[in-house]
């Protein structure tokens, strides 16, 4: 029996992906799939999109800056940060450093979390070669301490949303902890989820991301909506907004 494989569809960036711009920030909802910086895959990048996006808005022929500050793994959606100054750059990176960057997921699973709420502490190994976490009870050489807080937040013909509060901003972080708590993501196999997904996609979806402004000293908060797949949609209005 063949096997159905799904090819990456490149779209461009508009108006309808940014969630909000200034003149020193530009936040994007990610689609799944897309990948934040160039691999070796050779597929276009979200930062490479998001700088045409932006040279043809403001008519810029020599190219635009553009700064990434953090990243979404490829198989996972949501709100994604980028800087278009220096000097923005320069403060989004000391501010997620400084862990001044609130930022809040929500995953779909099929097992009910036990306990339904707490705090995972793990030490998270990444093999670079496979491209995987490995998740220790204890600190191993090499390791990195990681932490997150969760909680089930409801429940939709067998499958359960939990809310997920990154504390650090690991690789792969929440998939391998909540997959170690027995709550493997939707379409994660590559963490224990018994099946993939034929559109590479998990449901992992980096819903809000709340930061005092690095320049206007303002309070932001971004809100991704969901992917419109018929899927996510049915949990939307669970979500914290």
């Amino acid at each position: 029996m063949s096997k159905t494989v799904i090819k990456y569809i490149n779209h461009e960036v508009t108006d309808s992906d940014i969630l909000y711009e200034d003149n020193h920030l530009i936040a994007v909802n990610k689609r799944a799939g897309d990948i934040v910086q160039v691999d070796d895959t050779g597929d276009e990048s979200l930062d490479d999109k998001v700088k045409k996006y932006i040279a043809k808005k403001y008519n810029k022929p020599n190219g635009a800056f553009l700064g990434v500050v953090h990243r979404l793994d490829r198989p996972v959606s949501g709100v994604i940060l980028f800087a278009k100054t220096s000097k923005a750059l320069e403060r989004i990176n000391s501010m997620f450093k400084g862990r001044e960057m609130h930022k809040t997921y929500y995953a779909v699973v099929r097992n009910r979390p036990q306990p339904e709420s707490g705090n995972l502490v793990h030490w998270l190994l990444k093999n670079p070669q496979k491209n995987v976490t490995k998740a220790h009870d204890h600190e191993v050489n090499g390791s990195q301490r990681s932490e997150l807080n969760y909680k089930l937040v409801g429940e939709l013909n067998g499958y359960y949303l939990i809310e997920v509060d990154p504390i650090t901003g690991r690789p792969h972080q929440i998939r391998v902890q909540l997959s170690t708590l027995g709550c493997p993501i939707v379409g994660d196999n590559k963490y224990g989820y018994p099946r993939g997904s034929l559109r590479k996609s998990i449901s992992l979806h980096a819903r809000k991301l709340q930061f005092i402004h690095p320049i206007k000293k303002e309070p932001v908060v971004i809100v991704a909506p969901v992917p419109k797949d018929g899927f996510w949609e049915k949990f939307e209005g669970m979500m914290d907004s």
